[in-house]
């Protein structure tokens, strides 16, 4: 699944310039209805094979709530 294939959620509106995609972001695959989360690498602790954590200000994760209607 490729950039394009995803609806971009947050970074329009309170939060930083996110006009080339660099900062901490949340999509939503319409397809699979997934969220994806972009965001700074986190190596507090070792997840499963094929996981990662990241890291995304609480003011992203507000805005992307906001985005859905939750």
């Amino acid at each position: 699944m490729g950039r394009q294939e995803l609806t971009r959620l947050t970074g329009r509106l309170n939060g930083p310039n996110c006009d080339d995609d660099d900062c901490p972001n949340v999509y939503r695959d319409e397809a699979g209805g997934s969220v994806i989360v972009q965001g700074r690498l986190y190596r507090g602790f070792v997840v499963p094979e094929g996981e990662g954590l990241v890291e995304i200000p609480e003011a992203v994760l507000r805005e992307a709530v906001r985005a859905l209607g939750w």
